[in-house]
């Protein structure tokens, strides 16, 4: 394995693959480049020397500028390296209309046909609380349904606890009503029971409004406080789903019925070179195969925002991709907190320096396909091709995000590795391979063997492979150890 990699012909930085040691001499495009400062596994060093103020390139665009002068072959981080971002930018359109060239595939996924025409991948009973009053009760009805029936034909069940429902205001009102009322209807989800407390601010009727059109077979209602016992009922109701749910099987069904998100957390130097630009290359045949896929964390498209708005398929959606990322930098500023206090702790660690490295690496996990529509929180995705989605970029919340506007799966890269998963298949990608063995137990995936030699070709029909497999039904690590949750975007007051 080389010692480095140079992502692009014009940058002027390196990425080391291996900890570099002083003093090591380096053959970079016909020089020699002697690394003066200890450079550890995924960090930067010059390949030229850097005047102060100039732009540091990396995937052939600036991440930064030099604090000051930078020697060739010293470590560059956050000790010579500042952002270039502030405040709201003016964009122009240059659209690029990118044409894939990507033959069809005669694969199929083996799901579940649910009466709206959508695909689950999984066949789940979930109680979807209104208010976090009920999780207490809502949890003994799981369990006295996992005692006491015959549930073997069902993937999972289970609660899907939370906080909210009440005391809330304004957006954080509609927010949640929004996520819970996605969360019920759900196509990965065979049955539902919503259970209410009754005294709540998100009140069973207004709720049923906000659901629109829902499966009346397998969805059900309970309000607490209008029954003796809920926990009976609610017993009696989730056991008329399990019966329910005894005539369902998997069937063959098109790639054009898949929906995946696209989402990374704990990134590292090598995010933006192995396992990103894999996950944007599946990104990119699935939508050659008609099938859908959505990009996230709008704080991490700060620094590379110009790229996808030339990639919006008509002015709409450019204009809407703007609004995107200055909406999001309002809302920073609406609490007199920084826009670009970015990357994490551990990012930096990783060896991402700037909002922008962050950002660069981030964005690949959306290929080159057109952005065709931009949904807001909790929105369901209609456009088949590359949605770009108001969220932000913690882990929990924008997975959930993810999910919530209809993704089946979500595809999760990762250089530090995480065990929680969202309530939907979480698919953990290592972009190293000594990631992938020391945390064989979190991750699903290793992409580190491109750094290795693999052929992106080769490792991309693997992975397609495993993603069937996954959608046929093949439990990803944190299924396995029953790690599923939700988290509900929160942005205001709570009574």
């Amino acid at each position: 394995m080389n010692k480095y990699l140079k992502i692009s012909p014009t940058d002027n930085v390196a990425v080391a693959t291996t900890n570099l040691n002083v003093g090591e001499i380096l053959h970079v495009d016909g020089t020699d480049i002697s690394i003066r400062n200890q450079i550890p596994t995924g960090h930067k060093f010059a390949l030229r020397n850097i005047a102060n103020s100039e732009n540091v390139i990396k995937y052939g665009y600036p991440i930064g500028h030099a604090i000051t002068e930078i020697k060739a072959g010293e470590h560059i981080h956050t000790h010579n390296l500042k952002t270039n971002l502030h405040d709201n930018l003016q964009y122009n359109y240059a659209p690029t209309h990118p044409k894939l060239n990507i033959p069809k595939s005669d694969l199929t996924i083996k799901g579940y046909l649910r009466y709206n025409g959508e695909m689950g991948i999984r066949n789940e009973l979930w109680i979807v609380p209104t208010v976090g009053c009920v999780n207490g009760q809502a949890q003994m009805i799981i369990d006295r349904i996992k005692t006491e029936l015959d549930i073997s034909h069902i993937d999972d069940v289970r609660v899907y606890t939370h906080n909210y429902g009440c005391s809330q205001l304004g957006d954080d009102h509609v927010n949640t009503q929004k996520a819970l009322a996605q969360l019920a209807k759900h196509p990965n989800a065979g049955g539902v029971l919503v259970m209410s407390l009754g005294c709540e601010n998100n009140q069973q009727a207004d709720f049923k409004k906000m659901m629109g059109q829902w499966d009346e077979k397998r969805v059900r209602f309970l309000v607490a406080q209008e029954v003796e016992d809920e926990i009976e009922a609610g017993f009696d109701l989730m056991k008329e789903l399990v019966e329910y749910m005894r005539n369902d099987k998997r069937e063959h069904l098109p790639l054009s019925k898949l929906k995946v998100g696209l989402k990374c957390g704990g990134s590292d130097g090598f995010s933006g070179i192995t396992a990103n630009p894999l996950v944007g290359n599946f990104s990119d045949w699935l939508i050659a195969q008609g099938g859908t896929t959505i990009l996230t964390e709008v704080p991490e498209m700060f620094g590379a925002e110009t790229i996808l708005m030339n990639r919006a398929c008509n002015h709409q959606v450019f204009d809407e991709t703007v609004a995107l990322i200055n909406n999001f930098k309002n809302y920073f500023r609406k609490y007199d907190q920084p826009i670009y206090e970015n990357p994490s702790p551990g990012n930096k660690a990783g060896g991402i320096t700037t909002l922008e490295d962050k950002s660069l690496g981030c964005t690949q996990k959306g290929g080159h396909a057109e952005v065709v529509d931009v949904l807001d929180y909790a929105q369901s995705v209609t456009k088949h091709g590359l949605n770009l989605l108001n969220a932000p970029g913690n882990d929990l919340v924008a997975a959930s995000a993810l999910a919530l506007s209809g993704c089946q799966l979500v595809l999760f890269t990762t250089g530090r590795g995480t065990p929680f998963g969202a309530f939907v298949p979480t698919l953990k990608i290592s972009t190293n391979s000594r990631l992938f063995n020391f945390k064989n137990n979190w991750i699903d995936f290793n992409a580190g063997q491109l750094l290795e030699g693999k052929d992106m070709a080769l490792l991309l029909k693997e992975f397609i492979a495993f993603v069937v497999e996954v959608c046929d039904g093949k439990l990803l690590k944190h299924e396995e150890h029953g790690f599923k949750e939700i988290a509900i975007f929160k942005t205001g007051v709570t009574l």
